[in-house]
């Protein structure tokens, strides 16, 4: 049966830009949106959070052209929109932390938010800008798929510069919305980007979404699933995700989101004790903080190309 990413009483109400079946992809990101509609494949892809933060400053071209060298599948950024109505990549809303800059971004124009300078992970100021979307999905196309997070309020305008620009196949945005209301969205679309409902599934609301996915029959191409301790109601969520069809989503980005199985937990001792549960679980999408440490572990392991 051929993957669909929202499927509602049988009408099929969500749809990728392309199809994956009709051509053999050819460009890495073809190649990785064609592993995310395999649910059968045992390859891990990563996801790098904020891009590679750690050595550039975080959401900056800079910092997703270091995680395209590595080799990594998805990089995550977060948008935000200016009093002018231009998509900039930042994960805050205002300018405080991350720029040289003062402010909410939503009360304060471009062309003001280009005279900021981003700052390093340390605070310091660096010689980089704010990018705007368009000049991110710029540097992306054909080269990394690209999950925005932050951003389902803003799907239309996203979904308009994305076809745009050609780049609405190789686009994964997540959210907690419920069924129904992501369909809806996704009808008054031709094309649309892939979808990933998030669950936190110690928490009610997560409960209360999941058990309406399962319950509408709904197949979406993967879940994010979140938690702070390791639970039989987790182990449970998980092998229904994968018995269901869909992939796997999980962060190692701090313990509260995966019951320690954390990066730094990697790092300061066994990647294999870390990474090497979660894909025991079925993980086969991990976001990281520690890219290069995760890239290594799973290359180690045949996991990763």
């Amino acid at each position: 049966m051929k993957k669909l990413l929202i499927l509602l009483s049988g009408l099929l109400l969500l749809q990728t830009s392309c199809s994956h079946t009709e051509s053999i992809p050819g460009t890495r990101a073809e190649r990785v949106v064609s592993e995310i509609h395999d649910p059968s494949s045992n390859k891990v892809l990563v996801a790098c959070h904020r891009g590679d933060w750690r050595n550039w400053p975080e959401n900056s071209l800079a910092a997703i052209e270091s995680v395209i060298g590595m080799g990594a599948d998805i990089v995550e950024i977060d948008l935000a929109l200016t009093s002018d109505s231009v998509l900039v990549v930042c994960h805050d809303r205002t300018l405080n932390r991350t720029t040289t800059g003062k402010g909410l971004i939503a009360e304060i124009p471009y062309d003001s938010i280009q005279r900021c300078f981003l700052k390093s992970g340390h605070g310091v100021a660096t010689s980089h800008r704010m990018p705007t979307l368009r000049e991110a999905l710029e540097l992306c196309k054909d080269r990394i798929v690209v999950n925005i997070d932050k951003g389902y309020q803003y799907y239309d305008l996203v979904q308009r510069l994305s076809e745009e620009l050609g780049v609405t196949g190789q686009l994964l945005i997540k959210g907690k919305s419920p069924v129904a209301d992501v369909a809806a969205k996704f009808s008054r679309y031709e094309h649309n980007m892939m979808y990933m409902p998030i669950i936190d599934i110690l928490k009610p609301k997560g409960q209360a979404l999941f058990a309406e996915y399962l319950g509408t029959d709904t197949v979406p191409l993967a879940y994010e699933v979140c938690w702070s301790e390791y639970t039989p109601a987790v182990e449970s969520c998980m092998k229904k995700v994968l018995a269901g069809g869909s992939k796997l989503w999980v962060n190692s980005l701090w313990p509260s989101l995966c019951g320690g199985l954390c990066d730094d937990a990697a790092f300061e001792g066994d990647p294999a004790a870390v990474y090497g549960k979660l894909v025991d679980m079925g993980a086969t999408l991990i976001q990281t903080d520690r890219p290069e440490l995760l890239i290594s572990y799973l290359r180690s392991r045949g996991l990763h190309d």
